[in-house]
């Protein structure tokens, strides 16, 4: 599926500015909408610069709650820590944790980040709970075992994150 609603693709020809994310809004009532949330087919940490902006202009001009729902591999995009970037700007981080398993994961994720990416993760949620007010770790109902989401449910309890099973969606 490429597309939601009225929209025949969510695809982008090319990356918007700030700016142009930011003149968007003019285009809706916000008062309609109870929070602000990067997402997509992409990770959207991948545009840090753009997110910070919008994030610091949605918090300044709406007062909305912010959320990020990322595959938790900003830091290694950046190849620095970027959490403390996050501070006073996003109120929820949501991190797909998918599985509890390093290897499982890196076979459903296959992310261009190899056998660090499940460590990294793990790593990233950590230090979000450090600059963000709420983190949550998800997966997805009927993908994983009762026993792993019960390892799911301790591993989110020793990073200090909320644990999440999101429903399946066909």
């Amino acid at each position: 599926m490429d597309h939601v609603g009225e929209a025949h693709s969510l695809w982008l020809e090319r990356e918007p500015s700030a700016e142009e994310v930011i003149a968007e809004f003019a285009k809706f009532d916000m008062n309609e909408f109870e929070e602000v949330v990067f997402c997509g087919f992409g990770e959207p940490t991948e545009a840090l610069p753009v997110l910070l902006k919008v994030a610091a202009y949605v918090k300044e001009t709406f007062s909305k709650p912010v959320r990020i729902n990322t595959n938790g591999m900003g830091n290694l995009i950046w190849n620095r820590d970027i959490t403390p970037e996050f501070e006073g700007l996003i109120d929820i981080v949501s991190i797909s944790l998918n599985t509890p398993n390093a290897e499982r994961y890196h076979e459903l994720v296959r992310s261009k980040f190899g056998d660090q990416s499940f460590d990294a993760m793990i790593s990233f949620a950590k230090k979000c709970t450090q600059h963000v007010p709420k983190v949550v770790m998800t997966t997805v109902a009927t993908t994983i075992t009762k026993e792993e989401e019960t390892q799911c449910s301790k591993i989110c309890e020793e990073v200090g994150a909320v644990y999440r099973i999101r429903p399946w969606e066909d």
